[in-house]
This record gives C-alpha cells, sequence and structure tokens, in this order.
C-alpha cells in the first residue's frame, strides 16, 4: 500500500510539472500576437476544445465523460472558463513576470480552501511556504501601483484563485474526469469571444500562433487535473509554480521583457518558499 501511494504521489508530481512547464509559454503566445484579448480566447478555445475532444475520443471514453458531465464536472467548466477570461487580458494589461508569479499564491489559496471546505489541515511547512509565498506576491503588488499594472495584476489574482478552486474541486471529488471539463471551459468563452471581439479581423499567421496554443493549453489543463486528483490542493499549487521562473525566462528571451525590481524581488521570495517546501516534501 505504501509504494502504491509513493507512485501515486510520484506521478501526481510529473503530470503537474509538465503541465506546469507547458502553461509557462502562455504569455509568449498571448503577448506575441497583436491580437485582442477576446480574439485570443476565440481562436484558442476553439483549437483547445477541439483538441481536447478529439484526445478523448482517440481514447474511447468521450461519451462517458460526457454522460457524468455535471455537478463537480460543471464547476471545473464554469471555473476554468472564469480563470481563463481573466487569465489572458492579465497578460495584455500587466507583465509575464507579474501574471506567472501572482499565480504563486495558489498555495495559499488552495490550502484554505481545502481547509474550510473539506476540513484538510495543511502541515505546518506547507503553511509557512504558504505565507512566504504571499509575502512575495505582496511585493509584487506594491510595484504594480506604481508600474500601473494593478488591473492586470487583480484579474492574475482572480485567475489564481479559480485555479485553486479547481485543484480543491479534485480533491474532493477525484473521479470528476478532466478531459472533458477542460474542453467545456475553452467552448464557454467561444461564444463571449465572437460577441466581444472581431475574430475574423485576426491575421492567419496569428490564428495559426492560437491554435498551437490551443493545443499547448489543452494539454496543461488535463495535464494538472490528472496529477491534482493525486495530491493535496496545497501541494499542486506549489508544484505548479514551478512555472513562475519559467514564464519570466521566456518572456526575457522572446519578448525582450524585463521584470520590475519589486517584481524580480517578490519573485526571489516565492522561488525559495516553493523549492524549500518541495525539499521538505520529497
Amino acid at each position: 500500500m505504501t509504494q502504491q501511494i509513493s507512485i501515486q504521489r510520484s506521478t501526481g508530481v510529473g503530470l503537474v510539472v509538465v503541465s506546469a512547464i507547458v502553461f509557462s509559454a502562455a504569455g509568449i503566445f498571448t503577448k506575441g500576437v497583436s491580437a485582442g484579448a477576446w480574439e485570443i480566447l476565440f481562436w484558442r478555445g476553439l483549437a483547445a476544445a477541439g483538441f481536447t475532444l478529439c484526445y478523448l475520443a482517440v481514447r474511447g471514453i468521450l461519451r462517458e465523460e460526457v454522460r457524468v458531465f455535471r455537478g463537480p464536472s460543471v464547476a471545473v467548466a464554469v471555473l476554468g472558463a472564469a480563470g481563463t477570461a481573466a487569465f489572458i487580458p492579465a497578460f495584455k494589461l500587466s507583465s509575464v513576470a507579474n501574471v506567472s508569479m501572482i499565480y504563486a499564491a495558489s498555495p495559499f489559496l488552495a490550502a484554505a480552501l481545502a481547509w474550510i471546505f473539506i476540513g484538510e489541515r495543511p502541515g505546518l511547512k506547507t503553511l509557512i511556504a504558504s505565507a512566504v509565498t504571499c509575502g512575495g506576491v505582496a511585493v509584487i503588488f506594491w510595484g504594480s501601483g506604481v508600474s500601473g499594472h494593478l488591473t492586470g495584476d487583480l484579474l492574475a489574482l482572480w485567475m489564481t484563485l479559480m485555479m485553486a478552486g479547481i485543484m480543491v474541486i479534485y480533491r474532493i471529488w477525484p473521479d470528476t474526469p478532466a478531459g472533458f471539463p477542460a474542453a467545456m471551459s475553452s467552448l464557454f468563452l467561444v461564444p463571449l469571444g465572437a460577441n466581444f471581439g472581431d475574430p475574423l479581423s485576426v491575421p492567419l499567421s496569428e490564428i495559426g500562433i492560437a491554435l498551437v496554443f490551443g493545443l499547448f493549453f489543452a494539454v496543461a489543463s488535463v495535464t494538472l487535473a490528472e496529477g491534482a486528483r493525486r495530491l493535496p490542493p496545497a501541494q499542486t499549487a506549489l508544484i505548479s509554480t514551478l512555472e513562475m521562473p519559467l514564464a519570466p525566462l521566456l518572456a526575457w528571451v522572446f519578448l525582450a521583457e524585463v521584470p520590475a525590481v519589486q517584481t524580480a524581488i517578490g519573485g526571489v521570495v516565492v522561488c525559495v518558499a516553493v523549492l524549500w517546501s518541495q525539499r521538505e516534501a520529497a
């Protein structure tokens, strides 16, 4: 039994790490095109839903996931849509570094939600790491008031809360499907993107980038959900924040985006907390 639990945990860690690596490219896809947030949500949503549904069909589990699409599955889809609707414009209104580092507040939020709703009290080390992480995020918000990124950073915080909620749902109901809710969360945003944006005005080259973005997002969403059902919410959130140092690095390499001093300071604090907590959890 102990070996089975160890394998379960190792698999969960691996899946969440893959998700974090893939998610770290989101800022590049969003800020690397001239299309607006609603246009990106439209094309990315179509692609992500299409790729995910094809994946489920090939695996032969699409019909079953559609059949059980109720309760927790619907909640995951709604929270995912609400988070993504804030995620994309957050990148447009703030820096990649700010958005990715604010997401590091998810350990505190996930741990708090799990404690409130399922009585899963996090360990002392998780609480300490989460508190330190929040301190780092507070430094980032302090800098956002100076740089004019406050709106984008608040959207990033909302996205973080939605993702923490999804992690807790999978912890409460681990049998909740991962694929179909992810596909539906993308489809929910397609009519909104068509209504508030002008997706047909996007150049074909940028549509292609958005379609690739959709593929990346589909992979990241499914691997995160599959990993979340195998780990405590706070640990899932802490591991997923490993995208935090990768996203600013990619933004610097591809977009020449240099983080603000406060963002760099807050990011170092967050990084130390994440690495320390994972070393203790190993």
